[in-house]
């Protein structure tokens, strides 16, 4: 699955489970957030917003600006006032008789007059006020960042400064952009948007175009949403983020099929660490790059010094013939938390509890592949509720589980490999999808662990 692929099924899958759902946006954020950004960018909308501004076009827009606002176009309107003393324009002698009238007849001194001002307020500047605003505004939440010399400034603003600099002062103090009124709620309108779409200038064509992206963006558009992983993807060359989500999402979609149920959805603010619940007999709940310590669940060599030495040499090991059977063939001799998510199963009416672990590569490197199936090992061997392995020698089902509970999901490797169907055939201790087999074998591996066959 190579980055075209992967960005075009996690566009659709935020439009699906994000935009038109209740999936917590504050998780979609935090993992798609620049890294070093604060915690103002776990926000969903804030952080579009960002990635906004990073765009090219935005960056190139807000270049060509200042020279561009000289000829921005205005309006001639009549406007009437009343002076003492002098005459502005054009004398409107019957209304300047009945102010004299009305005030003071005697004082010749009154003029109404008829003047011609310039008018900012034309549909194409309100358009072209919006887009502005809108960079204005997500630039001044990033300034700290820009201030800091980030690498993803230099790969986008340049870390020119000054040019932020001269777009503040064009904001705050350029008179033509101060004369043009600030959009009301509701503004701009589709039919301003669409003047300004075809207007001859090209300045207000592209604030159309950059204000159709931004309403896109936000409104969860499959074509918008792509462009901007693609375009102003939040970490550079970090496609294992992606490849993450991209796997999460997809076991959501499984386990929605397998309990035929529509899940629910915790948000963090919640003080729960689950992601995703399915109400039924069976009770299933993903928990999403954490331990899902609310639940008691801990991954920890907490143990006596001695079983310590003996369950790191039993994992190797383990590890060592899993990597062998898997790439069928002899292999050379020489911890943390899961990447992506925990699955428990609850049956309701036994209270049984099943588990599943799943660690995700986004590799196709032998050598990463065999890290992968030793850390997905790990996790299996240390896993407890309190104080107690999940999975110890006293397990029925062993030190590792089942042979169902651990999942290792990698890229495509290209070279020969068991299958599934071969892996279950060997009772291997955990088995291993590559990214073409995720459709065909990704529900075998949730059912067995969801549905216990």
């Amino acid at each position: 699955m190579d980055r075209e692929d992967l960005i075009a099924a996690l566009s659709q899958d935020i439009l699906v489970y994000v935009m038109q759902g209740d999936f917590p946006r504050y998780e979609l954020a935090q993992r798609l957030k620049l890294e070093g950004l604060d915690e103002r960018f776990e926000e969903y909308g804030l952080l579009l917003d960002l990635h906004f501004i990073l765009d090219e076009d935005v960056i190139s827009f807000v270049s060509d600006l200042h020279d561009r606002l000289r000829s921005i176009r205005t309006e001639s309107a009549a406007v009437r006032r009343t002076t003492r003393g002098e005459v502005r324009g054009r004398v409107d002698w019957s209304a300047t008789m009945k102010q004299r009238y009305a005030q003071s007849p005697r004082d010749r001194s009154v003029f109404v007059c008829e003047d011609h001002a310039r008018r900012y307020d034309i549909p194409e500047n309100v358009v072209l006020k919006a887009v502005v605003s809108k960079i204005h505004t997500t630039l001044r939440e990033a300034r700290g960042y820009m201030d800091a010399d980030y690498t993803w400034v230099r790969d986008t603003w340049k870390g020119h400064t000054p040019l932020i600099d001269e777009f503040n002062d064009l904001v705050e103090r350029n008179v033509h952009m101060l004369r043009i009124r600030e959009p009301e709620a509701y503004e701009p309108t589709g039919r301003m948007v669409m003047q300004a779409q075809n207007s001859r200038q090209e300045i207000y064509r592209e604030a159309s175009a950059l204000f159709r992206r931004y309403e896109a963006l936000h409104r969860g558009d499959p074509k918008a949403l792509k462009m901007m992983l693609k375009r102003t993807a939040i970490a550079p060359g970090e496609d294992s983020t992606l490849y993450e989500l991209f796997v999460l999402f997809r076991m959501v979609s499984t386990i929605e099929s397998i309990m035929d149920a529509s899940p629910t959805y915790r948000t963090f603010a919640s003080d729960s660490q689950e992601l995703v619940r399915f109400d039924g007999r069976r009770r299933v709940v993903v928990y999403h790059d954490n331990s899902a310590n609310d639940r008691g669940l801990s991954f920890s060599y907490d143990v006596p010094p001695r079983e310590e030495r003996s369950l790191l040499d039993h994992i190797h090991q383990e590890a060592l013939d899993v990597a062998e059977t898997y790439f069928m063939r002899p292999l050379p001799r020489k911890t943390g938390r899961p990447d992506v998510l925990v699955l428990e199963v609850v049956d309701q009416q036994t209270y049984e509890y099943e588990y599943l672990i799943t660690e995700v590569k986004y590799s196709s490197n032998m050598k990463t592949i065999r890290q992968g199936i030793k850390e997905t090992l790990e996790y299996l061997g240390v896993i407890k509720i309190g104080e107690d392995l999940i999975f110890g020698p006293t397990s029925p089902h062993g030190r590792f589980g089942s042979g169902w509970n651990g999942l290792l999901v990698t890229l495509d490797m290209g070279e020969e490999t068991l299958s599934l169907d071969e892996q279950r055939q060997l009772d291997t201790s955990i088995k291993i999808l590559q990214a073409s087999e995720l459709e065909s074998g990704l529900e075998e591996v949730l059912r067995s662990v969801i549905t216990r066959k």
